[in-house]
């Protein structure tokens, strides 16, 4: 008996190779099951198909060259159940790197274990990033500056400062409720946490309205517009001056949500200067990606499992390399 490998398919599979490439592509743009109702298939031949072509994909991508990496955390589901993403930032190339569960330092560390695979010493992928632009997670940061050694840790924007300002509401709002004026902040919850020019023309009249009331969220929200200064520095040197000014005066408003910021600006204030070192490598790309993420899983309705999750999100972000064969469907 002689056996013979023929170009259109490979060990037991039902499927030939140009149909799982066929299927998997589709599966790029519909659900899954989608995908399977429309070809007249069953979603475990989709699912087989798109798991096929991205192991191919990971096999044989390329990950040298790589400079600016992001890395942030998404909620798996319910209670402490995280996934760590790392993406890659290059202007050349935007994609999902890698994708590992939990949030703590072992997490991260997988991930570079897996980056710097086939290569040593010198010669390791980690050492050549230069810009890693991540959040305040003490367990990301240690990571980051044990295995990227030349890299340049940027803090982004900071949600820290809109939970402070909430904070603040949520206090203002149970000693309005002890003195029977409840009334007063109903509803203001989303207006302090909007940006003045994405309110509503009801929101923009209530934020009227409550700024002629003295009240710690009001300083909150003014000092909170005040920070968005920070930003528009060019200089890092100046914008490191105006940053310590502003600590002072949120200090000084005895505010204790607040207060607890300063502190959290203050243990990282070398960080957050980062920003303006990196010509302005925005966090804004990282939530994109993030975005990305949320409308992959909704159009999955959801993944049974982290592997069935992990796999649609290479698929859909990863950039993956495809085989090329003779035959194509049309």
């Amino acid at each position: 008996m002689v056996t013979e490998k023929v170009p259109w398919g490979d060990g037991k599979n039902t499927q030939t190779v140009e149909l799982r490439q066929f299927l998997a592509n589709w599966a790029w743009r519909l659900s899954w099951k989608e995908t399977a109702e429309c070809f007249g298939t069953t979603f475990g031949k989709v699912f087989r198909a798109v798991t096929w072509i991205v192991e191919w994909g990971l096999k044989h991508r390329d990950l040298s060259g790589v400079m600016k990496i992001g890395v942030d955390e998404i909620q798996r589901s319910k209670g402490h159940n995280y996934m760590t993403l790392a993406y890659q930032l290059d202007e050349e190339n935007k994609r999902l790197l890698g994708i590992e569960k939990g949030r703590e330092e072992k997490s991260l560390d997988q991930f570079f274990d897996e980056f710097d695979e086939g290569t040593k010493g010198e010669n390791k992928r980690s050492l050549g990033i230069q810009f890693v632009c991540s959040d305040m997670w003490k367990q990301f940061l240690n990571v980051i500056t044990r295995r990227c050694l030349n890299a340049l840790n940027i803090l982004g924007r900071l949600s820290h400062l809109t939970k402070a300002v909430d904070e603040t509401r949520k206090l203002d709002v149970a000693k309005l409720k002890s003195q029977k004026k409840e009334k007063v902040l109903t509803r203001s919850k989303y207006i302090f946490l909007k940006n003045p020019e994405n309110s509503t023309e009801k929101q923009a009249m209530k934020l009227d309205e409550l700024l002629r009331c003295n009240l710690r969220v009001i300083r909150s929200y003014l000092m909170k517009e005040a920070f968005e200064r920070f930003w528009s520095y060019k200089s890092w040197y100046f914008a490191g001056r105006f940053l310590d000014e502003w600590c002072v005066r949120a200090m000084r408003s005895k505010i204790d949500p607040m207060k607890k910021f300063v502190g959290t600006i203050r243990n990282h204030r070398e960080l957050l200067l980062n920003w303006f070192k990196s010509k302005g490598l925005s966090s804004g790309m990282v939530e994109g990606f993030n975005n990305k993420v949320k409308l992959t899983v909704r159009k999955g309705y959801g993944y049974g499992s982290d592997e069935s999750l992990k796999i649609a999100l290479f698929h859909a972000l990863a950039k993956l390399p495809e085989p090329k064969f003779t035959h194509r469907f049309w």
